[in-house]
Protein backbone atom coordinates (compact mmCIF):
# COMPACT_ATOMS: atom_id res chain seq x y z
CA UNK A 1 0.00 0.00 0.00
CA UNK A 2 2.90 2.34 0.68
CA UNK A 3 4.04 1.97 -2.92
CA UNK A 4 0.78 3.17 -4.46
CA UNK A 5 0.52 6.03 -1.95
CA UNK A 6 4.04 7.29 -2.59
CA UNK A 7 3.77 6.95 -6.39
CA UNK A 8 0.47 8.83 -6.51
CA UNK A 9 1.83 11.53 -4.20
CA UNK A 10 4.97 11.86 -6.36
CA UNK A 11 2.90 12.11 -9.55
CA UNK A 12 0.49 14.54 -7.86
CA UNK A 13 -2.48 12.29 -8.61
CA UNK A 14 -5.52 11.77 -6.44
CA UNK A 15 -5.61 8.36 -4.77
CA UNK A 16 -9.30 7.49 -4.88
CA UNK A 17 -10.99 4.54 -3.16
CA UNK A 18 -11.80 3.15 -6.61
CA UNK A 19 -8.16 3.23 -7.73
CA UNK A 20 -7.13 1.56 -4.48
CA UNK A 21 -9.82 -1.11 -4.90
CA UNK A 22 -8.75 -1.93 -8.47
CA UNK A 23 -5.08 -2.03 -7.45
CA UNK A 24 -5.76 -4.26 -4.41
CA UNK A 25 -7.85 -6.62 -6.54
CA UNK A 26 -5.03 -7.02 -9.07
CA UNK A 27 -2.51 -7.55 -6.28
CA UNK A 28 -4.70 -10.30 -4.82
CA UNK A 29 -4.86 -12.49 -7.93
CA UNK A 30 -2.48 -14.40 -10.16
CA UNK A 31 -5.06 -14.29 -12.93
CA UNK A 32 -4.99 -11.67 -15.66
CA UNK A 33 -8.52 -10.28 -15.59
CA UNK A 34 -10.22 -7.98 -18.07
CA UNK A 35 -11.72 -4.68 -16.91
CA UNK A 36 -15.15 -6.32 -17.03
CA UNK A 37 -14.02 -9.13 -14.72
CA UNK A 38 -12.57 -6.61 -12.26
CA UNK A 39 -15.77 -4.57 -12.42
CA UNK A 40 -17.94 -7.63 -11.64
CA UNK A 41 -15.65 -8.71 -8.79
CA UNK A 42 -15.75 -5.25 -7.16
CA UNK A 43 -19.51 -4.66 -7.63
CA UNK A 44 -20.63 -6.19 -4.31
CA UNK A 45 -18.29 -3.95 -2.31
CA UNK A 46 -18.53 -0.90 -4.63
CA UNK A 47 -22.07 -0.97 -6.07
CA UNK A 48 -21.90 2.63 -7.35
CA UNK A 49 -18.62 2.17 -9.21
CA UNK A 50 -19.15 2.13 -12.97
CA UNK A 51 -17.29 0.14 -15.60
CA UNK A 52 -15.97 3.45 -16.96
CA UNK A 53 -14.44 4.19 -13.54
CA UNK A 54 -12.69 0.80 -13.58
CA UNK A 55 -11.29 1.57 -17.04
CA UNK A 56 -10.09 5.00 -15.89
CA UNK A 57 -8.48 3.53 -12.76
CA UNK A 58 -6.72 0.88 -14.84
CA UNK A 59 -5.47 3.48 -17.32
CA UNK A 60 -3.99 5.53 -14.48
CA UNK A 61 -2.43 2.49 -12.77
CA UNK A 62 -0.83 1.46 -16.07
CA UNK A 63 0.46 5.00 -16.70
CA UNK A 64 2.20 5.15 -13.30
CA UNK A 65 3.70 1.66 -13.79
CA UNK A 66 1.88 -0.18 -11.00
CA UNK A 67 -0.08 -2.44 -13.35
CA UNK A 68 0.74 -3.97 -16.72
CA UNK A 69 -1.70 -4.01 -19.61
CA UNK A 70 -1.41 -7.11 -21.74
CA UNK A 71 -2.85 -7.67 -25.17
CA UNK A 72 -3.00 -11.33 -26.04
CA UNK A 73 -4.92 -10.69 -29.23
CA UNK A 74 -8.47 -11.41 -28.17
CA UNK A 75 -9.88 -7.96 -28.81
CA UNK A 76 -9.61 -6.63 -25.28
CA UNK A 77 -6.88 -6.05 -22.76
CA UNK A 78 -6.08 -8.01 -19.64
CA UNK A 79 -4.36 -6.56 -16.60
CA UNK A 80 -1.52 -7.86 -14.46
CA UNK A 81 -0.78 -6.70 -10.94
CA UNK A 82 2.80 -7.90 -11.39
CA UNK A 83 4.37 -5.00 -13.25
CA UNK A 84 7.85 -6.53 -13.34
CA UNK A 85 9.14 -7.58 -16.74
CA UNK A 86 8.01 -11.14 -17.50
CA UNK A 87 6.48 -13.07 -20.40
CA UNK A 88 2.95 -14.48 -20.55
CA UNK A 89 1.51 -17.67 -21.93
CA UNK A 90 -2.08 -18.03 -23.18
CA UNK A 91 -4.13 -21.16 -23.71
CA UNK A 92 -5.48 -21.24 -27.25
CA UNK A 93 -8.40 -23.36 -26.09
CA UNK A 94 -9.81 -21.59 -22.99
CA UNK A 95 -7.96 -18.21 -23.31
CA UNK A 96 -6.46 -18.46 -19.81
CA UNK A 97 -3.35 -16.30 -19.38
CA UNK A 98 -0.52 -17.15 -16.99
CA UNK A 99 2.79 -15.60 -16.06
CA UNK A 100 5.78 -17.51 -17.37
CA UNK A 101 8.22 -17.53 -14.48
CA UNK A 102 11.89 -18.31 -14.67
CA UNK A 103 12.27 -17.05 -18.23
CA UNK A 104 14.18 -13.83 -18.79
CA UNK A 105 14.49 -11.98 -22.07
CA UNK A 106 16.86 -9.17 -21.13
CA UNK A 107 19.38 -10.49 -23.69
CA UNK A 108 16.66 -10.12 -26.34
CA UNK A 109 16.74 -6.34 -25.86
CA UNK A 110 20.50 -6.31 -26.46
CA UNK A 111 20.16 -8.52 -29.54
CA UNK A 112 17.45 -6.24 -30.96
CA UNK A 113 19.62 -3.19 -30.25
CA UNK A 114 22.60 -4.76 -32.04
CA UNK A 115 20.42 -5.54 -35.07
CA UNK A 116 18.79 -2.14 -35.39
CA UNK A 117 19.50 1.52 -34.93
CA UNK A 118 17.05 1.71 -32.00
CA UNK A 119 17.62 2.30 -28.33
CA UNK A 120 15.55 -0.58 -26.96
CA UNK A 121 13.36 0.35 -24.00
CA UNK A 122 11.40 -2.83 -23.39
CA UNK A 123 9.81 -5.88 -24.97
CA UNK A 124 6.68 -7.95 -24.53
CA UNK A 125 6.82 -11.63 -25.25
CA UNK A 126 3.74 -13.86 -25.50
CA UNK A 127 3.60 -17.61 -25.85
CA UNK A 128 0.57 -19.58 -26.99
CA UNK A 129 -0.24 -23.19 -26.26
CA UNK A 130 -2.75 -25.51 -24.58
CA UNK A 131 -2.95 -25.43 -20.78
CA UNK A 132 -2.82 -28.62 -18.70
CA UNK A 133 -6.56 -28.43 -17.88
CA UNK A 134 -7.49 -28.28 -21.58
CA UNK A 135 -5.00 -31.01 -22.41
CA UNK A 136 -6.66 -33.22 -19.80
CA UNK A 137 -10.15 -32.42 -21.11
CA UNK A 138 -9.02 -33.23 -24.67
CA UNK A 139 -7.45 -36.48 -23.48
CA UNK A 140 -10.66 -37.43 -21.62
CA UNK A 141 -12.77 -36.73 -24.74
CA UNK A 142 -10.55 -38.81 -27.03
CA UNK A 143 -10.29 -41.72 -24.57
CA UNK A 144 -14.09 -42.12 -24.31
Amino acid sequence: MDTITSIFREKKLKLTPQRIAVYKYLQSTMEHPSAETIYKALQPEYPTMSLATVYKALKTLVEVGLVSEINVGEGNFRYDGNSSCHPHIQCMSCARVDDLSGVCFTELNETAKQNSNYEIISNKVYFYGICSDCQKKQKDITSN
